[in-house]
């Protein structure tokens, strides 16, 4: 359109591309949403005249048409470390290569924070809804059975569970670790934790160590608990906690590889060798457990392939292709230098 034409102010359409481009609406609509049925020529053609008048789709229309809006919301506990970021990227390219917009939220570990996001999404039409671990009032998920919004929960997994699952056993993996510490000759151990109450990966993990100790005889008043917000800062002001008790543990077992590099730094600051004087294992495997000094020993979660079969499992729910069973991610420890036998 030039800028004399006295249409110039309204909303451009579908019709208004075709006559640019001069080709028919057909042609139009079929490139935008099936674009490898179009020759390049064409294609190339028709893209220009969208950019130049400006022209988006209406998607609201197309939804209404085809009762999906192809988005999907995530809500995830925080966006400020690396926790979630490589298994939420693989989940959104997943949901790219079908088409479907992701729409991510954070509730920062807020129970009635992430009940007004669900309540958002689901008013804004999302198809489906990832969400992290199970821990949340039952009405939350009553509410999303009666508005038909399919969900998948990950980090965690349970076959039993009523809703389905895509993630690893906390407990079995966190008590994997705990098992090869105990082996390594630590006696005394201390663990920096989220708050267990409010976060069940964390009651799990935490249960994990439990278990390891009691079945090697070692009493459960020998475990220091200290419970932390997530952060770098927040594991080395943990650290400082734990080194103010009477007895100093020869390990710290953090719940998760932020708090494990705050512990490590922290320690290094009050002049103490890691592991020589103190050992810290972490939980997740993420870039900085590799580049930590020294190296980080973990658990490594395969966080790319969770978020991948998170994004199949909402798709297929969505689209109720074929029915959808729990997913087990098998974790593995990866033991480095920041861990050493006593």
């Amino acid at each position: 359109m030039t800028t004399d034409d006295p249409n110039n102010d309204r909303t451009p359409t579908l019709a208004d591309v075709a006559r640019l481009a001069k080709v028919s609406t057909a042609t139009v609509s079929r490139c935008l949403n099936s674009p490898d049925r179009v020759i390049e020529k064409t294609r190339t053609k028709v893209l220009a005249a969208v950019r130049d008048l400006g022209y988006a789709p209406n998607f609201n229309a197309r939804a209404l048409a085809a009762k999906h809006t192809n988005t999907i919301g995530a809500i995830i506990p925080t966006m400020e470390n690396a926790i979630f970021a490589r298994a939420l990227q693989a989940f959104q390219e997943e949901l790219g290569g079908s088409g479907v917009t992701l729409l991510v939220a954070s509730s920062s570990y807020r129970a009635d924070l992430e009940e007004e996001q669900i309540r958002t999404l689901v008013s804004r039409g999302a198809d489906g809804i990832l969400l992290i671990g199970y821990h949340r009032d039952p009405k939350i998920y009553e509410f999303l059975q009666r508005q038909g919004v399919p969900i998948v929960v990950a980090w965690v997994f349970d076959p039993q569970a009523d809703v389905l699952t895509v993630g690893f056993d906390n407990f079995t993996a966190m008590k994997a670790l705990a098992d090869k510490v105990i082996s390594m000759g630590h006696r005394r151990i201390a663990t920096i934790t989220a708050n267990p109450e409010y976060n069940d990966r964390a009651s799990e993990r935490l249960r994990g160590i439990r278990a390891a100790m009691s079945e090697a005889g070692i009493s459960a008043t020998d475990l220091s608990i200290v419970e932390s917000a997530y952060g770098i800062d927040e594991g080395g002001k943990a650290l400082e906690q734990i080194l103010a008790q009477p007895v100093r543990p020869s390990v710290v077992m953090c719940g998760n590889d932020v708090l494990a590099v705050g512990a490590i730094a922290r320690a290094k600051e009050l002049g103490l060798r890691v592991p020589e004087d103190i050992s810290v294992t972490g939980f997740d495997d993420i870039e900085i457990a590799k580049i930590s000094s020294p190296p980080l020993t973990t658990v490594h979660v395969p966080h790319r392939r969770m978020g991948k079969e998170a994004a199949r499992m909402l798709i297929n729910l969505v689209n109720a292709t074929k029915d959808q069973k729990n997913t087990l991610i098998e974790t593995s420890l990866k033991i480095r230098s920041s861990l050493s036998k006593r």
